[in-house]
């Protein structure tokens, strides 16, 4: 991940609703939620909730995935493994090592 791509992901992340999304997207797992479940978990209104969406998306925190009339969307743990691993791999005064058990417990937790 570039400075770049972490700008995005925070910029995506730097509102109260798309990070109030975000988080009940991590915390369905892999399951994932449909957008209407979404909107309703957050009491957002689905028009305002598809532009959020489309935000988180477009960053690249966030999947989705069409089943019939509905779509289902998922946190991409994958960005989120490569934007943690962004801000800590200057830690520790230049010895990013020192970090490398949190990295892991990261990878272990996802």
């Amino acid at each position: 991940m570039d400075i770049s791509d972490a700008l995005n992901s925070f910029s995506a992340l730097s509102q109260e609703t798309r990070l109030a999304v975000f988080r009940l997207l991590v915390k369905a797992g892999t399951t994932g939620m449909a957008a209407g479940e979404i909107a309703t978990a957050l009491d957002v209104r689905q028009n305002t909730m598809s532009a959020n969406l489309a935000v988180l998306a477009r960053s690249g925190l966030i999947n989705s995935r069409r089943e019939g009339r509905v779509i289902r969307y998922f946190a991409n743990m994958d960005a989120v493994k490569q934007l943690l691993a962004f801000m800590l791999e200057d830690c520790c005064g230049g010895n990013p090592e020192k970090c490398q058990p949190v990295i892991d417990e990261i990878s272990l937790a996802c």
